[in-house]
């Protein structure tokens, strides 16, 4: 389920995985991931899982079919550069953003969901350091492997 301003913080903030040890001598972490099972990662675990997922993507797909066979094709153009255009405006990845333009243009301001009350980014339990997190999200974070450092991003002298 993604909440409103979830998805931003979650594509935002480093990912647990790229700060755990990785290798042949890796424990699996039963505290974050909950027990192994293969049979949970290649299958949904219940069957509406899958749309739940893919709700929002498949509800705006919805909207700019009809809006592009109502209006024409500029109108669903037009709404789709304001999406994108409100997505990228967000705070520094350590703080919780709300959407709130976003939720306006989706017509999600005036609703209540499980995602306002249940999957708050603000109460989450999990805090990065500020510092690697604004380093992630500009591509210049700095990852460890053994005695090498590899940079996740070249930089290009001008």
């Amino acid at each position: 389920m993604n909440a409103r301003g979830l998805g931003s913080q979650l594509k935002d903030s480093i990912p647990v995985t790229e700060l755990s040890a990785s290798g042949p001598f890796e424990q699996h972490d039963l505290l974050r991931k909950g027990l192994p099972c293969v049979k949970n990662e290649l299958l949904p675990s219940h069957p509406p899982e899958l749309s739940e997922k893919n709700f929002q993507f498949n509800q705006d797909k919805m909207n700019f079919s009809t809006l592009r066979n109502i209006q024409g094709l500029f109108a669903a153009l037009k709404l789709q550069m304001e999406f994108k255009a409100v997505q990228q405006v967000q705070r520094l990845p350590f703080l919780p953003s709300s959407n709130l333009s976003l939720d306006i243009l989706r017509g999600n301001d005036e609703t209540i969901g499980f995602e306002d009350i249940l999957n708050d980014p603000s109460q989450s339990e999990l805090m990065g350091e500020p510092h690697l997190m604004v380093e992630y999200k500009l591509f210049i974070f700095m990852k460890i492997e053994g005695l090498h450092v590899v940079y996740s991003h070249l930089f290009t002298i001008i």
